[in-house]
């Protein structure tokens, strides 16, 4: 599962099975949260992996 989340809320900006760059999702939301209307970068965006939970 891959999951971009937003830095300021945590609110979810995607999340799915396919490897998206960020940028491109941030585009489709206008490069702002859609929970709290933070102005997102996909500068600003760090990779943390977390094994699956069964």
């Amino acid at each position: 599962m891959f999951e971009i989340t937003c830095g300021k809320c945590g609110a979810p900006i995607y999340s799915g099975v396919d490897l998206k760059p960020a940028k491109d999702m941030l585009k489709l939301v206008s490069n702002r949260c859609k929970k709290c209307g933070a102005l997102l970068s996909d500068q600003d965006f760090i990779v943390e992996v977390k094994p699956l939970q069964t």
